[in-house]
């Protein structure tokens, strides 16, 4: 995955998740959803209480850019959340819950779409 599919991957995923809404499919809409949140949360800057200071409203010294994910950031993210629904399905399978697990490895699919071939 090259710099540029980082880009790539989140408009796939919004585009697939604008389908998915289309087509009703709320499971998948779930994923697509989560996988945005994953995105975001990881671009997110640490908070330093420590050096808070207290600032008037609208002030531009408050704003703060957010990180750039890398390309291995972005696949990392992604195969956490496919390997958390696959371990989760797995313990589900073992306590007898057969269709939620199946979910799970459904929702585990929709994600290794974006990691198989990220460009397409």
């Amino acid at each position: 995955m090259s710099d540029a599919a980082i880009d790539t991957v989140r408009t796939r995923i919004r585009m697939d998740l604008r389908a998915a809404m289309s087509a009703k499919r709320m499971d998948e809409v779930g994923v697509l959803r989560t996988l945005l949140a994953a995105l975001d949360n990881a671009e997110a800057v640490p908070v330093a209480p420590e050096r808070y200071t207290e600032r008037a409203f609208g002030d531009p010294a408050t704003e703060v850019p957010r990180k750039v994910l890398s390309a291995e950031d972005v696949a990392a993210i992604l195969k956490a959340e496919q390997r958390e629904d696959v371990t989760v399905a797995e313990a589900l399978e073992r306590a007898g819950r057969a269709e939620d697990a199946a979910k799970l490895r459904d929702a585990a699919a929709i994600v290794a779409r974006y990691l198989a071939d990220p460009e397409s």
